[in-house]
């Protein structure tokens, strides 16, 4: 039986509270908007995640057109009824190989892998320790999980040690290997050795790491020496450094097989595209036969901080290919990136609640492509619109 609204009691619409929400937003300087870009476009890009220029290579486009003549436009299914291809598994043995782990799993997007790699590893009744800077997918990893979660400190080795110290049972220490706001980097030597004194594994997304850290780009975990470990999980997305999409988790095989069987982001999701499969691979190989790309991006990177920071602005030193540079608040932030593009350079701007500490932000790539003229371009456009 429906009860009638009477004048008394009036019906509230199902989503009145959005509009609350959606002024609040507006009055604290924080409304995203959808800004869809041409394909071609005569900016000057910092702004994209393309740290080594492959996006538009010819073998990375070539790549992917010539895995959708082969393959079709979609993987057809689950990786587990018709969603893997023999791409997908080569993909998977030459990533593997490339970062120095023993086997690796390629999903639909580094947001999933993330999914899977936290909530498969973290069963009922045991602990995961995750950094306050981590990425938002690991973040919503955690709290998928049915284990019990414990916030450390950002890059507080201490931190990690005092939530670890005295949990019986299963644990894991959580942290992106290169932070997405500010470009630092997690103390990951010291934090494996704190995971072994108490026997807790250690699982990195290294989104931000490969291509650009490690011996020709192999990534941040074969930088530390951990590539490989029987302790050590790493995540990572497609989308940056190769310039295509989807994500992998790369670990030891029992870890790997335990994810096919267990995670949920992989069982019940269609496979990656076998575009962005053949993208993908084609920018790894690429990367094998230059591996310099990533010693230049790391070059720009220090360079854009440089040319900043001697102009007087807060710009964050950089541990890999991104470059921070602090904003008095959220309207200006938005406001200086407006500026930016109006005269020709497209930069990022991240505002709460991305941003851990509150604190807006341009947020500049480094890309190695990018010339001593577009650099010194890039810094002379920034200096002259800063608030």
């Amino acid at each position: 039986m429906h009860r009638e609204a009477t004048d008394q009691e009036p019906a509230e619409a199902p989503f009145g509270w959005i509009d609350e929400q959606a002024e609040q937003r507006r009055r604290a300087g924080l409304v995203r908007t959808l800004r869809p870009r041409p394909a071609a476009s005569d900016l000057l890009d910092l702004a994209s995640n393309d740290y080594l220029g492959l996006a538009h290579h010819p073998e990375v486009t070539e790549g992917a057109a010539g895995a959708a003549r082969l393959w079709g436009a979609g993987a057809t299914g689950s990786r587990l009824v018709t969603g893997t291809t023999e791409l997908h598994a080569e993909l998977e043995r030459e990533l593997a190989e490339f970062c120095g782990f023993e086997a690796a799993l390629v999903l639909s997007s580094g947001y999933a892998a993330n999914l899977a790699a936290v909530t498969a590893l973290a069963p009922h009744g045991s602990l995961l320790v995750s950094d306050a800077g981590n990425h938002a997918s690991l973040i919503d990893g955690c709290r998928l999980a049915r284990a019990a979660t414990s916030v450390a400190a950002h890059a507080d080795v201490d931190a990690f040690a005092k939530a670890l110290d005295g949990h019986r049972g299963p644990a894991l220490a959580v942290t992106d290997s290169v932070f997405s706001v500010d470009g630092d980097a997690a103390p990951l030597p010291e934090l494996a050795a704190t995971c072994r004194e108490f026997g807790a594994g250690l699982l990195l997304d290294d989104a931000h790491g490969l291509g650009v850290l490690g011996e020709g780009g192999r990534g941040a975990a074969h930088a530390a020496g951990l590539a490989g470990d029987a302790d050590v999980v790493a995540t990572l997305t497609l989308s940056k450094s190769l310039g295509s999409q989807g994500g992998a988790v790369l670990g030891p095989a029992k870890v790997i097989q335990h994810l096919v069987n267990t995670a949920r982001t992989f069982i019940f999701d269609t496979g990656l595209a076998p575009a962005a499969t053949g993208a993908a691979l084609a920018a790894l190989r690429l990367l094998r036969r230059e591996p310099g790309r990533a010693a230049r991006a790391r070059e720009v990177a220090a360079a854009l901080h440089g040319q900043l920071a001697a102009a007087g602005l807060q710009a964050v030193r950089p541990d890999a290919a991104v470059v921070s540079v602090r904003a008095p608040s959220p309207e200006q932030a938005v406001q200086w990136a407006a500026d930016c593009r109006a005269a020709g350079l497209y930069v990022g701007c991240f505002r709460p609640p991305s941003v851990p500490d509150g604190i807006s932000r341009l947020r500049l790539t480094a890309r190695a492509d990018l010339t001593e003229a577009q650099i010194a371009e890039a810094v002379r456009t920034i200096v002259r619109t800063a608030p």
